[in-house]
């Protein structure tokens, strides 16, 4: 599923405009990313949290030439699933209800 097809099916649920909807994912992708380079997580309780991890150095080899090389430490976003969202694509529980909008 790309960004425009997660769009297209959330507008299509909630009757919201796609133009709308487009803004309101780019904000909530603008949202993470900001938390992200800050150094901060971004928990979404029944979906997984969002951190940033650091990777040590290691040595590693140049598969062309067969040398050793050094890979520097770096930050590396990474992404925890929740027990739920774990559950659900195992299969063992059913999916959620959308939740009802008031608009």
């Amino acid at each position: 599923m790309t960004k425009a097809d997660l769009v297209e099916e959330i507008s299509a649920q909630t009757g919201v405009s796609k133009n709308h909807t487009a803004l309101i994912v780019d904000k909530l992708l603008d949202s993470l990313c900001q938390a992200l380079s800050e150094g901060n997580h971004l928990e979404i309780r029944g979906f997984g949290t969002f951190k940033v991890r650091e990777r040590r150095a290691r040595r590693a080899r140049n598969p062309r030439s067969g040398s050793e090389v050094l890979v520097p430490a770096k930050l590396v976003p990474v992404f925890k699933p929740s027990k739920e969202l774990k559950a659900l694509v195992v299969g063992t529980t059913p999916a959620p209800e959308p939740v009802a909008t008031g608009s």
